[in-house]
């Protein structure tokens, strides 16, 4: 079962894209095992953040950061947010963006 990853819009799309090359790499790595083996990734790689939203924990030399995603009609993932992390806990600002995506997402 394969699944196809699409972004919220254009510029969270470019947001991933210019995460660190360490990061992005880890990032496209995790993207491509969820593309060809399914949304069933579990810690350290993706954590369930409640109500149908995910995080792909994505790391490299530079530090870490959080993707934020959901499922979306049958095998399409939507990347909502993203963010390189500086602190031990996620912001509770880029927390409410992705949550506030998610609702668009799920209602249409």
């Amino acid at each position: 079962m394969s699944y196809t990853i699409v972004y919220f819009n254009e510029r969270v799309k470019q947001q991933v894209m210019s995460l660190p090359s360490g990061i992005l790499a880890d990032y496209i790595h995790l993207v491509d095992l969820i593309e060809n083996h399914g949304i069933n990734l579990q810690m350290p790689h993706s954590r369930a953040m409640g109500g149908g939203l995910f995080e792909l924990r994505p790391k490299g030399t530079e530090g870490i950061a959080r993707v934020f995603y959901c499922t979306h009609i049958e095998q399409t993932i939507v990347v909502l947010h993203s963010f390189v992390k500086k602190t031990n806990t996620t912001p509770t600002d880029d927390l409410n963006i992705a949550k506030k995506r998610l609702k668009e997402v799920k209602n249409g």
